[in-house]
Formats: C-alpha cells, structure tokens, sequence
C-alpha cells in the first residue's frame, strides 16, 4: 500500500465508540485532542477504558463509531505497517520472541546493525546487565522471556523502543509488575525513550504521572474529567479520591 503523508504526531479522537463484537459499549463518545511532543496520562478505575483507547490509537482494532486521526488522517486509510513505524508500544506484558537478545531488540529496527543494537541498549541502561547474561547479546532468551526476570523482559523491550525511535510512545501500565531496584532503573531508561515524543501512559501509581502535561481520567467508557495534576485536585473528586487513596498506601509501604 502506499504510504500517506504524515507530518505531525498530533492524534484527535472524535466521537469515537467502541464495542467488542456485541458486547456493551468499552468507550461512549469520545472526543480528545493530543498534541504533539505533549505527555497524556490515562487514569481511572480499572476496566474503565484505558487501554482501550490506546489500542485504537495503535491501530490494534477498529473504532465501532467515530474517527481516529493522527496529523488529520483517519489512521483507517493509513497503512499497518505505516501506521506501526509511527508507534512503539510498550505494555507490561511485552512479548519476547523465542531469539537472541539482540535479535529481540534489532525488531524495533530489523535494518538495524549490531552496533546500533548495542547503542539502543547503552542509551537506555540495559548494556551491561546484557552483558552479564549467560551469552552476552547472544544469549537466548526462551519462549515468550521464560529465562528473564520481569524486569529484564521489561528493559529489553525498552531497548527495542529506543531502537524503533517512533514518534509516538505508548506505555500501557509499563512499570506494574516491576520490583523497587529496577523500577528506578526502569524509570531512567523511559525517559530516555519519551524524550522529545508524543507520549501517551496508563499509570497504575499516580506519582508517576504528576508532571504530565494533561491527565484524562476515564471511568465506565466515558472521559470524566482532563487537566493537569493541579487542576484535577480541585476539580475531580474522583481524581482526589484515587489520589489520596494513592498517598495513604504510599504511606503504608
């Protein structure tokens, strides 16, 4: 297919529904403008939508109702594989393929050459603890990363995003199953992903995503409330309360 032109990595929702198959409405009418090189976080009760949203945008299923549109062009006349050049997706259940670490991280770049590979993975902290492997970049990392702790799998498929160098970033949940020592590691290696991109995070701890430049909250489907961190604190009571449920666990832990 040929690729469109694409210049921005400006995405809006319009009216957008979405229903798996015949089941209830996931999302009711949504309509959100994301700008350019601007961070938005997704934030509410869980099976609310968050990822729902996402993975239109990603072009993993098709909107029910509504438009999905990235610098103006409905994503639906843009090709896959155009349209995934665009995106680097990382999930907290990223797939590693039954390959070499290098090979798992050269798929975010399949013209990559070794040393990019290596670069990609100096660039986000990952190099030595790959090195430390049982075969260094050519250790085999198993089925699905069987022989990788989480936060290995995690930081490898973070290698691959910065090797992919896609405008626009999604972080679904990325940092929920990772322990204490590598979630700051974890941490330093996304800002290095998210630098100058168009960024969009589902965060299961709401310390993360403070400094965002707008919050959407979303709960059965539908978009509550959006703002900043300060905003939302006057504004959205149920924004206040997930927030000082968040604080009172922080407290406890």
């Amino acid at each position: 297919e040929t690729p469109v032109s694409i210049h921005s990595s400006n995405i809006v929702l319009e009216n957008v529904s979405f229903s798996y198959e015949s089941e209830k409405p996931l999302l009711k009418n949504i309509n959100l403008s994301i700008p350019e090189n601007s961070i938005t976080a997704f934030v509410g009760p869980s099976g609310g939508g968050k990822s729902t949203i996402t993975k239109l945008i990603a072009g993993f299923w098709d909107v029910t109702n509504g438009t999905v549109k990235l610098d103006g062009t409905d994503i639906r006349k843009i090709p896959l594989s155009q349209l995934m050049d665009n995106i680097a997706y990382i999930s907290q259940d990223n797939y590693l393929f039954d390959e070499t670490v290098l090979e798992n991280i050269r798929m975010g770049k399949p013209s990559a050459t070794d040393e990019e590979v290596y670069q990609a993975a100096r660039d986000c902290g990952c190099y030595d603890f790959i090195l430390n492997l049982e075969n260094g970049f050519h250790t085999v990392v198993g089925g699905a990363g069987d022989h990788l702790s989480g936060g290995e799998r995690q930081r490898i498929a973070i290698a691959r995003a910065v090797l992919k160098n896609a405008p626009i970033v999604i972080l679904d949940e990325a940092t929920a199953y990772i322990d204490a020592e590598n979630e700051a590691l974890i941490q330093e290696a996304m800002a290095k992903v998210i630098a100058g991109k168009t960024v969009l995070m589902i965060a299961h701890r709401l310390s993360t995503i403070t400094d965002a430049d707008k919050i959407v909250v979303i709960k059965d489907g539908q978009i509550i409330d959006e703002g900043t961190h300060e905003n939302l604190l006057t504004s959205c009571t149920l924004y206040q309360e997930m927030w000082k449920a968040h604080m009172d666990t922080k407290d406890v832990a």
